[in-house]
């Protein structure tokens, strides 16, 4: 083996053990909890942005995967005993291929819809990248490890896959496309594999063109129940679409067409892709996204039935056959009652890793940050761009660890301390609240010394420069950074030098959409210097609280 291909190996192995897979022990948020303790839940049961979800049962478990474009560790794997309370257990992606693409930010990119399946005691991921084609992994385990992603198709365009292995052992891929890339959309197409579901065989067929009616269908999920095979997938658009269920007895079709749910009377706008998921005792369920603007898409859990062969998701109130989401509904029965579980949110940082939670903005560096388990805490050292083609900002920087907005209405509150690098300045570190405009509070070096400073960049995406302001100067390298999220996304950034008395800046920031993701908070720490000796800083915690008034 090549020596340089032995040490990425190595490092994919410890990079993925160092991130805390905590899913065992329970989580309960402070901000959004949907089990209401009484029996019933309320939409949506994950209020954060795991858009694209694909879920199966196996045995009395449920796995859900979602969306990761670029961030990294990527390809998110939730755990529930009863649909209702999820944790993340871990990331199927380590680091995400092609490698030289993604050690850089690539807003936007990477990993679009996935699917998971369960077949020959294996479980299996297939995930699409718009930009190179079709990839497939594969685990004896849930949480690993995983495989190496196979390319089992490549091209650009071909997007949102699903397996399908029918009652024979064949083996079957439908997927759409994206017009961004392929410049056909708005069809689906099944191409059948070979058994191992590692190389596609033929070219496939077209089995349903939505043009006339059901414009970007996309998002397909491949299913066979009565003798019947059925394509669950949306159409119209995400923010305004409706779910269509497909049915044919021949795999290849013709196919019927029925929309099975919409947005109704109901404030559950979209509602968009998702999966069929039937529990132990018979029951099914649907889960899907709805798209919330600055918060991304959450996830919803939606009762379904079967009449005359076609299934009717949500409430039907007319008998149509056609339902829609609820708000509010009984929980599963799942033969037990389990306790709230909530996916991960807050981090003490008092444990060898860091909570499972957190993603970076593209492919990390070893020595990007180290947990500092005699003090507690976590030390990022401050970084270099080294891409100087792109203006310098945020949003094109590697090194911003981030995780997704957990509710409406919070706040995240961090403790840091500051230990720049004194034979330069401009080293910078603090709190961030990051979308394709982002805000962030936090401690500057200059010449004279350490400043609290505020910065916007609006349009970041496009390259837009920072606006910063000194706030004050500090005495201390210790500060205590707080961001309240109220409705809407309207953020207020606010700091205090004794951990009691907090001061909050004049005005307010409005958080906004990443690309094809919503708004994240988190953490930095960056230099615009070249230095053999980075500084850093020490961060003792990242609360995740009600909003205080």
């Amino acid at each position: 083996m090549h020596p340089l291909k032995k040490i990425a190996i190595i490092f994919s192995c410890l990079f993925s053990m160092s991130f805390k897979t905590d899913g065992q022990t329970n989580n309960i948020s402070k901000v959004w909890s949907p089990d209401l303790g009484n029996g019933y839940y309320k939409n949506p049961i994950i209020f954060a942005d795991y858009s694209d979800p694909d879920a199966i049962r196996v045995g009395s478990d449920y796995y859900l995967v979602a969306s990761s474009f670029d961030a990294v560790p990527g390809l998110p794997i939730l755990h529930s005993k009863d649909l209702v309370n999820w944790s993340i257990i871990a990331h199927a992606l380590t680091r995400q291929p092609p490698y030289n693409i993604f050690d850089k930010p690539q807003h936007g990119n990477g990993v679009w819809a996935p699917a998971i399946r369960y077949h020959n005691n294996e479980f299996y991921i297939y995930y699409p990248d718009p930009d190179f084609g079709i990839y497939m992994i594969k685990s004896k385990l849930i949480g690993g490890p995983w495989s190496k992603p196979l390319l089992i198709e490549s091209g650009k365009g071909i997007i949102d896959p699903c397996p399908f292995w029918d009652d024979n052992g064949r083996a079957y891929l439908i997927h759409a496309f994206a017009g961004s890339r392929a410049s056909i959309k708005s069809i689906l197409l099944i191409q059948e594999m070979n058994k191992e579901g590692t190389k596609i065989i033929n070219q496939g067929q077209i089995v349903y063109d939505g043009h006339q009616k059901d414009p970007t269908i996309e998002g397909p999920k491949l299913y066979k129940r009565n003798g019947y095979y059925y394509i669950f997938a949306p159409a119209g658009g995400v923010p305004t679409g409706w779910q269509l269920v497909l049915r044919s007895e021949n795999i290849y079709g013709p196919y019927e067409r029925k929309v099975v749910m919409d947005q109704g009377s109901t404030n559950i706008n979209g509602p968009h892709q998702g999966a069929w998921v039937t529990t132990q005792t018979g029951e099914n369920w649907f889960i899907h996204f709805q798209d919330r603007g600055a918060y991304g898409r959450v996830t919803c859990l939606e009762p379904m039935k079967w009449l005359n062969n076609w299934p009717v998701i949500g409430i039907d109130k007319n008998g149509d056959g056609k339902g829609e989401p609820v708000a509010t509904y009984k929980k599963p029965n799942v033969d037990k009652i389990y306790p709230i579980n909530n996916p991960q949110e807050s981090d003490e940082f008092n444990e060898g890793a860091l909570g499972i939670q957190w993603q970076w903005q593209a492919n990390p560096k070893p020595y990007w940050y180290f947990m500092n388990g005699s003090d507690g805490c976590l030390r990022l050292y401050s970084y270099q761009n080294p891409d100087s083609s792109v203006t310098n900002n945020l949003w094109n920087t590697p090194n911003v660890l981030l995780q997704k907005f957990p509710a409406e209405i919070f706040q995240a509150d961090t403790k840091i301390s500051f230990h720049p690098n004194t034979d330069i300045t401009n080293e910078k570190a603090g709190i961030v609240i990051m979308g394709m405009s982002y805000a962030d509070l936090a401690i500057k070096s200059e010449k004279d010394g350490n400043y609290l400073v505020y910065t916007t960049c609006i349009d970041a995406a496009n390259n837009q420069p920072e606006r910063e302001s000194n706030i004050l100067k500090l005495n201390s390298n210790t500060i205590f950074l707080r961001v309240q999220v109220y409705k809407d996304g309207v953020c207020k950034f606010g700091y205090s030098l004794d951990g009691n008395h907090f001061n909050y800046l004049a005005g307010k920031f409005q958080a906004t959409l990443g690309k094809w993701i919503g708004a994240k908070m988190g953490l930095f720490c960056t230099r615009d210097a070249k230095t053999n000796d980075a500084g850093y800083v020490d961060v003792d915690y990242f609360r995740i609280n009600k909003l205080l008034k």
